[in-house]
């Protein structure tokens, strides 16, 4: 019996042991390896739990909560996180003119065989489907293609009522359906910062708008019209012949498609703008990390731009040199719920922070910032996150015949902005003109088609500021240098009145109102001059004063030579009438002129 006990002992540790010991060195050394294995991987994962990070912890609670609810909000996860972050890091570790540039668009000297099924091709359709619509209510043949779906997030946008209305007086909806697709509205909104001036206004980034449903309604009409619609449909290149554009494409129906013009309306990273703008590193960037969470006790009023600390800094061996800026609004979902964003304007230098690391400050900062005890009051509902790049050759100017950029494509925005629709909207009328009178006259080269797309000096000088806002690493000025610069900016714009705050509120730069902000500002703190110029540097002053004085000069030109030129204009043939009708647009909206309160 004993025996027998001792044998099935042996069946064990005790008889792996003894076999070890009669086997060769060789053998045993590879058996303490497998046994060893587990015990190394329990220990990763145990160091990895240890290590996770606030981030990680809120986006697995996101998860199991989405996963009981049917999977909502899946778009927001931690891995689309580490997805941007990546993007984010070759960016930033990124050198001028180092990476190889793919060839999207080849030109052929020889002529479509047949002609063009489409007046235009949108590529892009989340908000190219605005253009596409209003291009068909005009009567040309439109096709959109979009490599996923034809749909915008629950999350909303916050806008303007003026620039909801102008998809009413575009005819692309009824007043009754942009009405629906308002989610919430509240008034006031402040602009403050750290122990500096503090503004409130009204009816500035009031309404919070579910781009789902504005979408979905443009989608249907366009559809209705006549509209074609090519969704998960992936570009594949674009051949320039000289009567037309030719769209190869994947996961379609049908190989290629064929249009009299191209717009592009994928965004900064569409295909065509990598090879305009090759590898370029981009000239700043707006980091932006927030959520919607809900459980906020005060949530009536609206904050556009806010700030909570001074200039961080990095901690030792770190180059953080950031200031952290604010957004809030109240969300529609519930009455409780609010979108807050942290942002920052920087440079793309490895140094910069990753998107993560920025939420991690999100955490620490945002409890403070909303008056709430911490993040363990509030049921986060969404976790967002980008960067928006932006470059000082904007807008984009084609680079081929038959094609133009457009939004976010084309760097129409605001550098001071993170989101294209607000700038889409406002020049939606203008491209809109443009487009349908270069079609009809067949202004499709891309020297006609450049002047779409023409130097906006208001655009050009809001560089200034955003380098203004914005922290050099390793050169950083005193830690509340940009809080007293911009609250004494702003309370020059609020003493002059809203026709000079609003518009800046909206980006829209003009050149009397800024004038005025920035004698207002010399007046009262002149000691700031040198720091100002210390901290931006003399060249890059000096460039801005170039934009500055075209800024005077085109709204001078706006004001007074727009109606003598125009009716002479309006005389000469039909090419001579499309030249002069976008110099005449380039006056307007390059001087703000085109804004109404």
């Amino acid at each position: 019996m004993l025996g027998h006990q001792h044998t099935k002992t042996l069946r064990g540790p005790a008889a792996d042991t003894a076999a070890l010991q009669r086997a060769s060195p060789a053998c045993r050394r590879r058996a303490r390896q497998a046994v060893k294995r587990p015990r190394t991987i329990c220990a990763s994962l145990q160091q990895a739990e240890r290590k996770r990070t606030k981030t990680e912890e809120i986006f697995e609670r996101i998860k199991e909560r989405n996963s009981q609810a049917g999977g909502a909000g899946g778009g927001t996860t931690y891995e689309a996180l580490k997805g941007a972050d990546s993007v984010w890091e070759k960016v930033r570790n990124s050198q001028d003119g180092s990476a190889p540039v793919p060839t999207f668009v080849t030109e052929n000297a020889s002529p479509l065989a047949t002609s063009p099924e489409y007046d235009v091709i949108m590529c892009g359709g989340t908000l190219g489907i605005f253009l596409a619509l209003s291009l068909r209510l005009q009567g040309f043949r439109v096709a959109v293609v979009e490599r996923a779906e034809v749909k915008g997030r629950e999350q909303e946008w916050n806008i303007s009522r003026k620039e909801l209305k102008e998809l009413v007086e575009q005819g692309l909806l009824t007043a009754s359906q942009a009405e629906e697709c308002v989610s919430s509205e509240f008034n006031p909104v402040r602009a403050g910062f750290h122990d500096n001036h503090t503004t409130w206004t009204r009816d500035v980034l009031n309404l919070g708008v579910r781009p789902d449903r504005l979408i979905a309604r443009a989608k249907r009409r366009f559809e209705q019209e006549g509209g074609a619609v090519f969704e998960k449909t992936s570009a594949q290149g674009v051949v320039v012949h000289p009567n037309g554009v030719e769209l190869k494409l994947a996961d379609a129906d049908e190989s290629a498609l064929t249009g009299r013009l191209l717009i592009d309306c994928m965004g900064n990273a569409s295909p065509l703008v990598r090879q305009l703008r090759g590898s370029k590193k981009p000239d700043g960037v707006c980091c932006v990390v927030g959520t919607c969470s809900r459980g906020f006790p005060h949530n009536d009023t609206g904050d556009v731009i806010f700030t909570n600390t001074h200039i961080q800094r990095g901690e030792a061996g770190q180059s953080k040199d950031l200031q952290y800026f604010w957004e809030a609004f109240p969300a529609g979902s519930g009455e409780s719920d609010r979108t807050t964003y942290m942002f920052a304007y920087m440079d793309a230098q490895p140094s910069r922070p990753s998107l993560e690391s920025m939420l991690e400050d999100y955490w620490q900062l945002m409890p403070q910032y909303q008056g709430v005890e911490s993040m363990e009051q509030l049921e986060v509902l969404r976790i967002l996150f980008g960067f928006f790049p932006t470059y000082r050759e904007s807008p984009l100017r084609p680079g081929w015949n038959r094609t133009l950029q457009i939004g976010d494509a084309s760097g129409i925005q605001s550098p001071l902005s993170f989101g294209g629709f607000g700038a889409l909207m406002r020049h939606l009328p203008r491209i809109r003109g443009a487009v349908t009178e270069a079609l009809k006259v067949d202004t499709l080269d891309k020297q006609s088609l450049a002047a779409i797309n023409a130097y906006s000096p208001g655009l050009s000088g809001a560089w200034m500021l955003q380098r203004a806002m914005s922290v050099r690493p390793g050169n950083p000025p005193a830690q509340d240098f940009i809080n007293k610069l911009l609250g004494q900016n702003f309370a020059a714009m609020e003493k002059n009145g809203d026709a000079t705050l609003k518009p800046f509120l909206q980006d829209v730069i003009q050149w009397i109102p800024l004038a005025k902000t920035l004698a207002g500002q010399m007046v009262a703190e002149p000691g700031l001059v040198p720091d100002i110029l210390k901290h931006v540097g003399p060249f890059a002053l000096l460039d801005w004063l170039r934009h500055f004085i075209a800024l005077g000069t085109y709204s001078a030109l706006n004001t007074v030579a727009a109606p003598l030129v125009r009716p002479i204009g309006d005389k000469l043939p039909a090419k001579g009438r499309y030249r002069v009708h976008r110099t005449l647009e380039a006056w307007q909206y390059g001087s703000g002129g085109d804004y109404r309160l």
